[in-house]
């Protein structure tokens, strides 16, 4: 058993009947009273952030999960096909447990994280950031820059992602999958 003094970010843990991870954390020691943690936890089952905090010493129930690493290969209806790259062993994963299903392309690679006493998948992680091809967008008109533009833009997964005014289609762009955001044009 572990106490809320190990806390730290993508640790696992059950709590409230369901199986949480830690997004953020903070250690807090007022100046009176006891030292508390203030956390915010996503449920993993279905995605709700929870802040919650825990008064220092709590001992909390950590779930010890595995990461693997699994190649996506193509999707039927809401279930996702990933193999292993080691063993070539697929599996199949939930559209709700991965944290940015409209970015993924055939071929990309994932985080798979496992309840390693159930061998249960718990989430699917995107990497922080992918690069993709920009199939559609508006051209852009000159002079229109008097701010920060953006217009829309379809990305090869059929997403749609807000870009600055001088993209056009067949760019390559890095988007960022954790809130959708462009981050910047890239040479490919």
């Amino acid at each position: 058993m572990a106490t809320s003094n190990d806390i730290k970010n993508g640790l696992c843990m059950k709590f409230n009947n369901g199986i949480y991870t830690v997004v953020e954390f903070l250690h807090v020691k007022p100046g009176k009273g006891p030292a508390f943690v203030r956390t915010k936890l996503k449920n993993l089952t279905n995605g709700k952030v929870i802040d919650n905090t825990f008064s220092a010493g709590h001992r909390i129930d950590v779930v010890r999960v595995e990461r693997r690493k699994y190649q996506y290969l193509y999707k039927e209806g809401n279930v996702y096909h990933f193999m292993n790259q080691e063993t070539y062993e697929q599996t199949f994963i939930d559209e709700a447990i991965i944290n940015a299903p409209q970015f993924l392309k055939e071929g990309d690679f994932a985080e798979i994280v496992f309840d390693a006493d159930e061998e249960k998948p718990l989430l699917c992680e995107l990497p922080a950031s992918l690069i993709l091809e920009v199939t559609y967008t508006e051209p852009g008109e000159k002079g229109n820059t008097a701010t920060n533009a953006f217009k829309p833009a379809t990305v090869e997964t059929g997403a749609e992602v807000r870009v600055p005014l001088f993209i056009n289609i067949g760019d390559h762009i890095k988007v960022s999958t954790v809130d959708g955001a462009y981050s910047e044009r890239v040479k490919v």
